[in-house]
């Protein structure tokens, strides 16, 4: 039984650092949600800013994951949990970062500086540079930004969770969710781009409304997985050791 807990934590960690980290590194790129969906921009008009879109990072792809998969760990292994792989989950995310800052540094072979496309002769190291050399305050904008966001979801979680017990998985895990992305996505925003790049506040705030909206229709839509989620590991547990679990989980809120 004992195994079987260590494995489920094992597994659920990776599974959380390993989505974090590639939400982190993929969310250079900046995509048009309406065009995914074969639509013209919005351009919608939001207290004074006008030509507003859902212009989101490639990291939105992973971050309700990730928020998932932090009420998934909270429910079964507690604040505790949570914490543990959120500080390592950001550690290895800072490491990460400082490794590719020293790899920029590296000086190109000849034979690797230019490569023909279709899109005509690139120059490789120009492109890595400006793929993974991510601003300072990017960075610390958006590990802040992560490690504020999983300690708010862990407070909310265990909130609802002394109101609702074992049951309503839905209101702990989406309203959790719901909260820490409300911060989540202007912390981010106010530290990288307010600080870091002199945007006004005003445009922080819209535009951090605007991914919150993203995130918070994404919330909503996934809160059937965390079921389907549920269901496996108390299959996999069996429903003894799955109780003792949430109920020990519990106690640490």
């Amino acid at each position: 039984m004992k195994d079987k807990t260590q494995k489920l934590f094992y597994i659920l960690g990776a599974f959380f650092i390993a989505n974090a980290m590639l939400a982190e590194f993929i969310g250079v790129k900046i995509f048009s949600l309406e065009s995914v969906f074969g639509m013209q921009p919005l351009k919608m008009s939001l207290f004074g800013f006008h030509d507003l879109s859902f212009n989101l990072t490639a990291g939105v792809l992973l971050w309700p994951i990730v928020f998932i998969m932090t009420d998934i760990i909270n429910e079964y292994f507690g604040t505790k949990g949570v914490r543990f792989l959120s500080f390592t989950a950001a550690g290895l995310i800072a490491y990460s970062f400082f490794m590719i800052s020293l790899s920029i540094k590296l000086p190109g072979a000849d034979f690797w500086l230019t490569r023909q496309t279709a899109a005509g002769v690139v120059n490789m190291d120009l492109s890595y540079s400006a793929i993974y050399g991510q601003g300072l305050w990017i960075i610390i904008g958006s590990l802040v930004a992560f490690l504020v966001g999983q300690l708010i979801d862990v407070t909310v979680f265990h909130i609802f969770k002394k109101r609702t017990g074992h049951a309503m998985i839905w209101l702990r895990a989406t309203g959790s969710t719901l909260v820490s992305q409300l911060v989540d996505s202007f912390v981010v925003l106010f530290i990288a781009f307010y600080i870091g790049a002199g945007w006004s506040l005003g445009l922080v705030l819209v535009i951090g409304l605007m991914n919150y909206i993203y995130k918070f229709t994404i919330a909503i839509v996934l809160t059937p997985l965390l079921y389907l989620v549920h269901n496996i590991i108390d299959r996999y547990l069996g429903k003894e050791l799955s109780k003792q679990l949430m109920d020990e989980a519990s106690a640490q809120g």
